[in-house]
């Protein structure tokens, strides 16, 4: 491998995990408002999977445009080695973690470098490892942008109306669905810094992880039917959606909203008569915004937690692993 090359993880066509292949690829060129990013860690998150399996569950209006070879990933934490001219926000040797390019599937983040719009980047906070910031960008963005600040004006192609996060304070409580989940148990922690009281709700070999991040309740969906065990809710952050998501209509007070992550479909006769309201997102770049969790992260009030940790080189077990499901936490490839 010469200076100019280096080691990626690529797909040629869709398919399963079996299609990640390990090759080696030219090293990115700089381009005006980019940084090089030696990338030591990469976040795994489900629009990898969507890609790699040519997202059929994405309406074919809605699917981005893919050209083979293509380099999937989003979610990098690293040190910048090269910065455009035009560039005054970080110098060679910063240490950066970002979500490149999101909602494209033109991360490119698989690889040993990667050149990001600074836009997209945010200084690592010291005491928080490559491995850790890597795992939260997008899953710190998605529940930041569903809870606390959009931080765009960008209309989401699935509802019509614009999401408006629901002010959390102390005499609320929240419903978190999936809150072991890579999105879902940093919104616990979001609900929790806010003041909100949290039930959690995840499977049952999860529970203590989740109580020692905060969660006030623990609902075993295996055991127990949520929408039989809660009510009163003022606020559900469901991160799982699909076809189940209407049952958590039912857990809601009057006035109460559920704010979705994933597509899901509710009848709007049984949303008018509970008297609810929902909404969704499409999680979006933001450099600043992951400032501000950065912060957050490197103050302890905010951490995430690490399901596990492959090699670059082994990004096809890493899928294999997320596959498997009931993830706690963050899968991350180290290219370092």
């Amino acid at each position: 491998m010469s200076a100019n090359t280096m080691k990626a993880i690529r797909l040629h066509e869709f398919g399963g995990p079996e299609v990640l292949r390990y090759e080696d690829v030219p090293v990115p060129e700089l381009k005006p408002g980019h940084v090089l990013v030696r990338v030591h860690a990469v976040g795994l998150n489900p629009p990898d999977w969507y890609l790699r399996d040519g997202m059929p569950g994405i309406p074919p209006e809605l699917r981005p445009p893919v050209s083979f070879p293509v380099i999937p990933g989003s979610d990098v934490s690293g040190v910048v080695v090269g910065v455009a001219a035009d560039v005054d926000r970080f110098s060679v040797g910063d240490e950066v973690f970002g979500m490149l390019r999101f909602p494209s599937f033109d991360g490119r983040a698989y690889a040993e470098y990667v050149a990001a719009p600074a836009s997209d980047l945010a200084r690592k906070p010291a005491g928080v490892d490559h491995v850790h910031a890597a795992g939260v960008a997008m899953s710190g963005l998605t529940a930041w942008q569903h809870l606390v600040e959009l931080g765009h004006d960008h209309p989401n192609p699935l509802q019509e109306a614009q999401h408006r996060p629901v002010p959390l304070d102390a005499g609320m409580t929240v419903l978190v669905n999936g809150a072991a989940g890579g999105v879902g148990h940093l919104g616990l922690q979001i609900a929790k810094w806010k003041g909100a009281r949290v039930i959690a709700v995840a499977s049952g070999a999860h529970e203590q992880f989740l109580r020692d991040l905060g969660a006030d309740e623990f609902v075993d969906y295996t055991r127990t039917r949520p929408e039989e065990a809660v009510r009163d809710v003022d606020l559900v952050f469901d991160t799982v959606g699909g076809p189940g998501s209407s049952r958590f209509l039912r857990t809601l007070k009057r006035g109460g909203a559920l704010c979705y992550v994933f597509v899901a479909a509710y009848d709007s006769a049984e949303v008018a008569r509970l008297g609810v309201t929902t909404s969704g997102t499409q999680v979006r770049s933001n450099g600043p915004q992951l400032e501000e969790f950065g912060d957050l992260l490197g103050k302890g009030v905010l951490r995430v937690a690490i399901d596990s940790t492959f090699p670059l080189a082994d990004a096809r077990k890493a899928h294999e692993r997320a596959a498997r499901g009931h993830i706690e936490g963050k899968i991350v490839l180290t290219a370092v």
